[in-house]
This record gives C-alpha cells, structure tokens and sequence, in this order.
C-alpha cells in the first residue's frame, strides 16, 4: 500500500462503505472491499493512537501552565 494520510484513508473507507451498502458487488468483490476497508481501519486507528499520544493538555497550576498527558475516555 502506496504511504497515504489519515484523511485519504478515511476517504476511501466511506467510499468503500457505500459501495457494500450498496449491495451492488458480487461476492468475491465485496470481501476484498471489507478487507481492503479492515486494512484501512487499523491504519486509522493506529493514526488516532499516536496522535492521542501526541496529545498534552495545558493547565494552569499555581498561575503557571503546565503540561500533562492526555488521557482518553478509556484511561483514567
């Protein structure tokens, strides 16, 4: 797979999303677009995972910003 970016990724997903909803593809056709769709999931998500590591919120302590790991819905 030629390097894409996140966007691109999420681009082609939905396309292939809506031609499966479609209902349109034989078979054979339609399980190399879901594999083709997996693929790009976990590109996605490993993309969202290091991004969310990049991730710092500032807050302010004692009048000074500091920064601190973002931590997601799932960590606490």
């Amino acid at each position: 797979m030629a390097k894409q970016n996140f966007e691109e990724a999420m681009a082609r997903l939905e396309k292939i999303t809506r031609e499966l909803e479609a209902g349109e593809l034989s078979l054979e056709q339609s399980l190399k677009k879901f594999d083709e769709g997996i693929r790009l999931t976990e590109f996605c998500r490993k993309t969202l995972d290091e991004a969310e590591k990049k991730v710092e919120i500032l807050l302010q302590k004692n009048g000074e910003i500091v920064a601190e790991p973002f931590s997601g819905p799932n960590e606490e």
